[in-house]
């Protein structure tokens, strides 16, 4: 292991040094909003404080969530962790992800691959990838959200920052939150009835909360939560199929999560909603339990998807609710 470190350790210095003399053949990041950069400017983020040099035109993003942000504010990284799903990309964000190079997953950042790119910025999450902080700001100035799940706007709002977009970050949430307002009004009262949000995940079902990413889409858009999900916590895990009756409600949203070479979720899936307790929910009665894409109704956790929420919450209970 110490030869492993030390080797990575070894190589990262290399590229490194190598860096300054190549930065003439970079590619370059659009970042296209007119804003004017500044010559230095302070970020205060999770892990302390960043000193960036200009506006960032080569960033390298850690998670999901700040991929579509970035995207959403008009920058293309030029590398991004792989999504959870997809070949390289979530199917909303491929086409606009194009040349863009893969560094690890959120959870297996390859170090090497980030030098190698010559970043002038790198944003990524404290849950995620606190242990190899250090190593990623001695490649470049790092930005590191504290955490994930529910505080995808707040999140946004730091990488706005980051990249000396604030004018642009703010244009896009401004946008969204016109647009939820908006929905919530057309809704009328839809929104007093509730939503059950199901995750089937392998080797584990899950009752989703209200500390959710579609659990905050929700709330913002007014809607009552069951009893056993009205709760400021993640979800409740392992759920049997005796538990069934518990996700009940007047709309029920459900998504499985099924990585490469994993089908235990799908099965789980085919289980619970072929059982009798299933079938026997008034909800799935009403014709009102709808299955949705888990990458845009959990694992991207970003703008971009949060808007397609907002397509599924309009198609499923606006136009068809009953």
């Amino acid at each position: 292991m110490k030869k492993k470190l030390l080797y990575v350790s070894l190589s990262l210095m290399i590229i490194l040094a190598l860096a300054g003399c190549n930065s003439g053949s970079k590619d370059t990041a659009s970042t296209q909003d007119g804003q004017s950069s500044k010559d230095t400017y302070t970020v205060k983020h999770a892990m302390g404080t960043a000193k960036i040099k200009g506006q960032p035109k080569r960033v390298v993003i850690l998670t999901n969530e700040g991929t579509e942000a970035l995207l959403a504010m008009g920058v293309k990284p030029v590398g991004a962790v792989q999504s959870w799903t997809g070949d390289p990309w979530y199917s909303q964000i491929k086409d606009k992800m194009k040349g863009v190079k893969v560094v690890g997953t959120e959870s297996d950042v390859n170090l090497e691959a980030i030098a190698k790119l010559h970043p002038d910025l790198i944003i990524g999450n404290k849950v995620r990838q606190e242990k190899i902080y250090k190593q990623l700001s001695e490649i470049a100035p790092t930005v590191f959200s504290e955490t994930l799940k529910s505080d995808w706007k707040k999140n946004f709002k730091l990488y706005a920052k980051a990249l000396d977009k604030q004018e642009k970050g703010k244009e896009v949430i401004e946008k969204y939150d016109k647009r939820v307002k908006s929905l919530h009004g057309k809704l009328g009262d839809k929104v007093n009835r509730t939503v059950s949000l199901v995750r089937f995940v392998p080797q584990d079902i899950r009752i989703l909360h209200k500390d959710t990413f579609a659990g905050n889409i929700l709330e913002q858009l007014g809607f009552k939560r069951p009893k056993d999900q009205d709760k400021n916590d993640f979800a409740a895990q392992h759920v049997s199929k005796e538990m069934i009756p518990k996700m009940n409600a007047d709309y029920l949203f459900y998504y499985t999560y099924q990585p490469a070479g994993d089908n235990s979720g799908a099965k789980a899936e085919k289980e619970f909603t072929n059982t009798p307790l299933w079938k026997n929910l008034s909800v799935v009665k009403k014709g009102n339990a709808h299955k949705v894409d888990d990458s845009v109704w959990n694992t991207s956790g970003g703008v971009i998807s949060a808007n397609l929420v907002l397509d599924d919450i309009e198609k499923y209970i606006l136009h068809k609710g009953k």
